[in-house]
């Protein structure tokens, strides 16, 4: 029998699994399906890989948004500052950004991919690249056999970290739920979370354009759900960037139910930025109003604000009448876009949906039922804001897996 602890997926919960394990004593086998590992985590934050935010645990867990109870073990026993700790003590000098968010030193992801894979040789975790487990079944004598439907091969602890079904190129297929499945687990439905979101309105023209210190909202049935100050993108199809991303985490009911809207001058109360208008209009009497403020927004808004407003880019600033600066104002502040869908799931940050929490003990993340079997990282039922906070479980959630496999092949 192999006496190592097997870790199926190369990703940022798998390597980090490996790492742990094998610095805890253990023998460590490492399945991936691709060629290379990492694939994911070398394409997160834009090649940047934002690894966690600099938080508190209780900071972490108000911004996970779906199950977040069930991250308490986690959170306060591998907190922000220990992952944070975990990668300088790796080599990866690391930076505190606006919002939290930690990158490397050097802004490049493959450091951070590098110097996993670095701890893992060193530590003598064994790889096994273009390996797609398909199977777990567990044995009477309380191992498990893994099988890629040639070879079989024989753990006494697995700890699967497949990911969800986001960036399928990277290898994250879904694969750990179809074991899961074929074991008994339940898995709950996956929809795509932190994905760019598609409007009835046409933005081919804004596409590109990017609005910083502005207020995103979305609202369902009177309801504000989401509002948040910060950046956005506008792209062919629709809406993207920080904000939008956040806020497709609450938009977990029917798509079409959700209104959204921009307040694109935050900072000014409605009265103040009246009368800011008022004096523009004023000094620029015989400009045409387009021109006349041109400095309030960006130049590809100009056009639509004004239009959405019911007023001619032509006509004098001096014309201008109190009713169409009210509907300018109101414009400025609110101004609205209609949800249509989601991008296709393939396109999502991360999948919301997986092993379902309640299989799962919290403090080991450990199947109830299946004592040795793990699961760990994005194919679990959890999922949180962009700026970090998703890293920040598959590694605090990888390094419990790691332990606690350890501790039982090793018989601490």
């Amino acid at each position: 029998m192999n006496d190592s602890i097997a870790i199926i997926g190369g990703g940022a919960a798998g390597m980090a699994a490996a790492v742990k394990a094998a610095w805890s004593g253990a023998s460590v086998t490492l399945y991936e399906r691709q060629d290379k590992l990492g694939r994911k985590l070398g394409i997160t934050g834009k090649g940047r890989c934002n690894v966690t935010n600099d938080c508190s645990p209780k900071e972490f867990l108000a911004c996970v948004t779906k199950n977040d109870k069930f991250l308490y073990s986690a959170a306060f026993r591998h907190t922000p500052a220990d992952i944070y700790a975990f990668f300088e003590t790796l080599g990866v000098p690391l930076k505190t950004e606006r919002g939290g968010r930690v990158f490397p030193v050097s802004d490049r992801a493959g450091d951070v991919v590098f110097a996993l894979r670095r701890a893992m040789q060193d530590a003598g975790v064994k790889v096994l690249t273009g390996r797609r487990i398909r199977s777990v079944k567990p044995c009477d004598d309380g191992t498990f056999i893994l099988s890629d439907g040639r070879e079989s091969f024989v753990h006494p602890a697995v700890i699967v970290a497949t990911g969800g079904v986001s960036y399928p190129l990277t290898g994250s297929t879904g694969d750990g739920y179809a074991i899961a499945e074929k074991l008994g687990i339940r898995v709950t439905d996956r929809i795509p979370s932190l994905i760019p979101i598609v409007t009835a309105e046409d933005t081919s023209s804004l596409a590109g354009l990017t609005l910083k210190n502005v207020t995103f909202s979305v609202i369902r049935g009177g309801k504000t759900v989401f509002s948040e100050m910060g950046e956005m993108l506008f792209t062919h199809s629709g809406l993207s960037g920080p904000l939008v991303l956040s806020a497709s985490c609450h938009m977990r009911e029917d798509i079409s139910t959700y209104s959204m809207e921009i307040d694109l001058k935050p900072a000014i109360p409605d009265g103040e930025l009246d009368e800011r208008l008022i004096k523009i209009l004023t000094e620029n009497a015989a400009k045409d109003f387009i021109n006349a403020t041109s400095r309030l927004l960006p130049q590809k808004l100009l056009p639509l604000a004004a239009e959405r407003a019911g007023i001619s880019e032509r006509i004098k600033a001096g014309e201008v009448t109190r009713e169409m600066r009210h509907r300018y104002l109101h414009v400025l502040k609110h101004f609205s876009y209609t949800p249509t869908e989601f991008r296709p799931i393939d396109e999502a940050i991360i999948t919301s949906g997986g092993i379902d929490v309640k299989e799962i003990d919290p403090r080991t993340m450990e199947v109830k039922k299946l004592p040795g079997l793990y699961f760990a990282g994005e194919v679990l039922d959890v999922d949180a804001y962009t700026g970090g906070y998703n890293l920040q479980i598959a590694f605090s959630t990888g390094f419990l897996a790691a332990e606690a496999a350890a501790e039982r092949v090793m018989g601490y």
